[in-house]
């Protein structure tokens, strides 16, 4: 008895994966279906911002989910869909950016900055570290330095 109300309770308490994707938005079709889910899976919700379209249930990813429904019942192939909603909504819908010119700055800004910030210390240390000569008093910064102190 006390197994099985153990086992209820860690059924009740396990987390369960909240597909958003309503029954009205399946498609007939299970190869067209498939390819939907994966289609967004890759795209980001706007308002969520960390969820795909597939496991936002805000309205904006709901109509999401229609549209690349609709474009794939329309008969464009996974790569038109997703360049579609990239050209209405930028590149920021897709949670794997493309690799370009953009990306390549965005991602190696960082290291350059980091070996940049490292090589003006190496720099620097080296520029500290080499001694230094004495420089010469002159008759008068002597004369002037023994008035300061009080030598007489």
């Amino acid at each position: 008895m006390v197994a099985l109300f153990v086992l209820l309770v860690t059924l009740l308490l396990t987390p369960l994966p909240a597909l958003a994707v309503n029954p009205d938005e399946i498609l007939a079709d299970p190869v067209l279906e498939e390819r939907a889910r994966d289609l967004s899976a890759q795209l980001r919700c706007m308002v969520c911002q960390n969820q795909s379209i597939d496991d936002s249930n805000a309205e904006l990813a709901r109509d999401l989910r229609v549209l690349v429904r609709e474009r794939l019942v329309d008969g464009d192939s996974d790569e038109e869909v997703i360049d579609y909603v990239v050209s209405r909504y930028g590149e920021f819908v897709l949670l794997k950016p493309r690799l370009s010119v953009r990306t390549v700055l965005l991602w190696g800004a960082p290291v350059v900055l980091l070996l940049l910030g490292g090589l003006v210390l190496v720099l620097m240390a080296r520029g500290r570290l080499k001694p230094r000569q004495p420089s010469v008093l002159t008759p008068e910064e002597e004369a002037r330095l023994d008035d300061l102190v009080g030598k007489q």
